[in-house]
């Protein structure tokens, strides 16, 4: 008799360690943003605050579908985007909320600008360092749904 509920629970806590969680943008839109100034390049940047729903996601897995922006190929630097391109924050009409940062394997498919594309990575969350977004996903993988 003690064997099934044992089995159950392991079978729950083993699936729980390895789930993860589908967000989408607005989520992630739950943060607000303070304009500070910054003396290593003396100009002024938003700082985030994230709220509770955020914080819960950070150094999660998770999967987040969105537009791919390719940044600088040389580099290996893609963002994804609520929105394409000519509406992203980059461009006007979003917020630094509505991009993540791709921290993708040097083995990762090529991405066209704009491509729809799901990914699957831990999500971290960055309030300091402004040469970094605000999100980024390390370990990025294209996730089959």
């Amino acid at each position: 008799m003690l064997k099934t509920p044992l089995l159950i629970f392991s079978f729950f806590l083993a699936t729980s360690v390895y789930s993860q969680t589908k967000i989408d943008w607005d989520i992630l839109s739950d943060v607000t943003f303070a304009d500070k100034y910054s003396e290593e390049v003396q100009a002024y940047y938003y700082f985030p605050t994230f709220g509770p729903s955020v914080l819960s996601l950070n150094k999660k897995e998770v999967i987040i579908r969105g537009y791919v922006l390719e940044i600088d190929r040389g580099n290996d630097v893609y963002i994804l985007s609520a929105n394409p391109f000519a509406a992203c924050f980059f461009c006007g009409g979003a917020g630094p909320e509505s991009i993540v940062e791709l921290k993708l394997d040097k083995d990762h498919p090529r991405f066209k600008m704009d491509q729809v594309v799901t990914f699957k990575g831990t999500l971290k969350l960055n309030a300091i360092d402004i040469y970094q977004c605000n999100y980024i996903l390390e370990n990025a993988k294209v996730y089959k749904e």
